[in-house]
């Protein structure tokens, strides 16, 4: 018997989503950091310079769609974890702040293994190929109905 592939669509996709955030939500939680905490850590230490307040609200905006003065809660708790530092008017992260996201990353590495492993390289050019497409189109209607 054969089966029928699913089409894609934004049921699928949130689904997925939410599976995937769900299992790194889980690991988080062990490291007392939330999602939010955990993509603005993750701007300021992949950053090439240092960022602002201002840029790192500004990026991780652009990835969340989440409220401002969320973002600038959550980047004033990771200061009060110690997790970034205020460095002139710069926010700096610490060298906890690297080693939490160093270890979220080697617990989360053979789950995303599990996840995504043995999923046919052309598959996944096709999913990216969609998803970017699916995201860029998204943007582009919330850029207009914020606009």
């Amino acid at each position: 018997m054969t089966t029928t592939a699913p089409t894609a669509d934004a049921r699928a996709l949130g689904l997925a989503h939410y599976a995937a955030r769900g299992v790194l939500e889980h690991v988080l939680a062990r490291h007392g950091i939330t999602f939010q905490q955990q993509i603005a850590l993750r701007a300021a230490v992949t950053s090439d310079a240092p960022q602002t307040p201002d840029d790192l609200v500004t990026q991780v905006r652009g990835s969340l769609k989440a409220d401002p003065s969320d973002l600038r809660t959550t980047l004033d708790e990771l200061v009060a974890q110690q997790l970034l530092v205020a460095d002139g008017t710069h926010l700096r992260p610490t060298d906890a702040g690297r080693e939490l996201l160093a270890a979220v990353g080697a617990e989360t590495a053979p789950v995303t293994t599990r996840i995504w492993g043995g999923i046919p390289t052309e598959d996944l050019a096709a999913a990216g190929r969609v998803l970017a497409l699916v995201t860029e189109r998204a943007n582009a209607e919330l850029a207009a109905l914020t606009a």
